[in-house]
């Protein structure tokens, strides 16, 4: 009786956070996007982020689009960082290899460029993240968007998690 008891109370806490998470993982503020000085595509899974800074460069909201490139080998990257496009592109490697290295980088060239504006592209759950992180690194403007990509029931679960050690670890970290 005492385990049935203990379960209940386990299930709940696990739906009482699922649900107050979810406007941050599941639903975060994105933005529709505007003219900007540039596109950022945050570093992670290529689950159409990369095509989406590159189709928003085309439809001409940016002049210039810069990829995140923390990988010993992506072709996709290495092809797109070194490819013709009408549009400039820059890629890095941040350091540190982190979500705050990328906002380390950003005001970087924000600050060499006089960037007022940035278009930000990450996946569904990291937005609220990267939106607190980057904020900490730099103070222009961000506009968040993203593919959204499907994600498996799995993969929300690992998110959840994920992001909130994530989200904890920012919190003690200055940029």
């Amino acid at each position: 009786m005492r385990r049935h008891r203990w379960a209940w109370i386990l299930l709940g806490a696990i739906l009482v956070v699922v649900v107050a998470l979810w406007p941050v993982y599941v639903r975060p503020r994105t933005d529709p996007p505007a003219p900007a000085d540039a596109i950022l595509v945050l570093g992670g899974a290529h689950d159409g982020r990369e095509q989406l800074g590159l189709r928003l460069a085309r439809e001409g909201y940016a002049p210039r689009v810069v990829f995140s490139n923390p990988y010993t080998n992506s072709a996709m990257l290495n092809r797109i960082c070194h490819g013709g496009y009408s549009f400039e592109i820059l890629c890095f490697d941040p350091a540190p290899r982190t979500t705050r290295g990328e906002g380390r980088e950003l005001a970087h060239l924000a600050r060499t460029y006089n960037w007022r504006r940035v278009i930000v592209i990450t996946f569904t759950p990291h937005i609220s993240r990267a939106r607190y992180i980057l904020r900490k690194c730099w103070d222009g403007e961000l506009l968040f968007i993203d593919p959204r990509p499907h994600l498996s029931m799995l993969r929300w679960a690992y998110d959840y998690a994920y992001q909130s050690v994530g989200f904890t670890k920012a919190f003690f970290e200055d940029c």
